[in-house]
């Protein structure tokens, strides 16, 4: 064997014994598995007011109902369904959340239920208030009793539910639709009269008032609830009407109002409730102050709180009391 030979074998078998020695080559990991989606506790169920109660056998002189409630957004959830399993309207529920989407709310997310409400100026004994800045209907009893309250939708641009003062003339179960002339001109496919049944736009109670061809009714289109979607009717959700078509005779007084700002005192503390209504034509601010001085709260309020209550709109009682000592 050559000098040349030998060389070339101890050189292979060094190389081999090198390999041999070197470490070997990690196999490729597995990416780790992703991490469980969180998982989103139901908080405890807020309070459903269909029928919404002072708490308390007579709630006469009781400006402020009910109790604001919180809620966790769970997957599939959305502030429409929301609002109609806790008897609010679109609007409601929508001024109270600015920021989170209706359809697909962010799971996880805090919803603020505004289950609570400052009584209108307009209440009476034996009265029915229809607040349209709030889109919300207020029942008070002739005889001590629990103050209901609904939320409604009401009449759209051009459309708009007048305001004023008027009775119950009429109540009907499963009324018949007969469209007026102005909204068959608007849809002429419309039939002269539409039947009663799931397809009435009446729902299946209605209380005619003393103005023209303006109802308080149920609806077949629920989504409108708490929104401006009717040719000036007031819609209750339908299983808001049967309640308050037991309570209200016919002749009962209606008032229908525009209160934007809402003043209430509950237990020494002062609360402002402010909502967007561009028809009211009142500046809320100078309203808010128009109404605490008229009931001498000036020295109670925090001017800070009051501002931000005013600025935010958010539709439902806010505590605007100053702390000072």
């Amino acid at each position: 064997m050559s000098v040349r030979t030998r060389f070339s074998v101890l050189l292979l078998a060094a190389l081999a014994a090198a390999c041999a020695q070197a470490p070997p080559v990690p196999e490729p990991k597995e990416p780790p598995p992703a991490p469980p989606p969180p998982v989103v506790e139901a908080p405890p169920p807020c309070p459903i007011i269909q029928a919404a109660s002072c708490a308390a056998a007579d709630c006469s002189g009781i400006e402020v109902i009910g109790e604001t409630c919180t809620h966790v957004v769970l997957p599939g959830e959305s502030l429409i369904e929301m609002a109609r399993n806790h008897d609010l309207g679109f609007n409601e529920i929508e001024d109270a959340n600015p920021g989170l989407d209706a359809f697909v709310p962010t799971v996880g997310a805090l919803v603020v239920l505004p289950t609570s409400w400052i009584v209108p100026r307009a209440a009476a004994p034996g009265r029915v208030v229809v607040n349209l800045s709030e889109m919300r209907l207020f029942q008070f009893p002739k005889k001590p009793g629990p103050t209901t309250t609904f939320p409604v939708g009401i009449g759209s641009e051009g459309w708009l539910t007048p305001t004023g003062t008027f009775q119950v003339i009429q109540k009907q179960v499963n009324p018949p639709w007969y469209p007026p002339a102005s909204i068959r001109k608007e849809e002429p496919d419309l039939p002269a009269m539409v039947p009663p049944g799931p397809d009435n736009p009446l729902g299946t109670h209605a209380l005619r008032l003393s103005k023209g061809s303006i109802l308080i009714h149920g609806t077949d289109r629920p989504f409108g609830v708490g929104r401006k979607a009717s040719h000036g009717c007031l819609r209750l959700y339908p299983e808001d009407i049967t309640i308050l078509f037991t309570q209200v005779p016919v002749g009962a007084e209606v008032r229908i109002v525009r209160e934007p700002v809402k003043i209430g005192v509950r237990a020494g503390r002062v609360f402002v409730e402010v909502h967007r209504d561009d028809e009211s034509g009142l500046d809320p601010v100078a309203e808010a102050r128009k109404l605490i001085a008229k009931r001498k709260l000036t020295g109670s309020i925090d001017p800070e709180k009051l501002a931000a209550a005013l600025r935010e709109m958010r539709g439902y009682p806010v505590d605007v009391t100053s702390d000072r000592v």
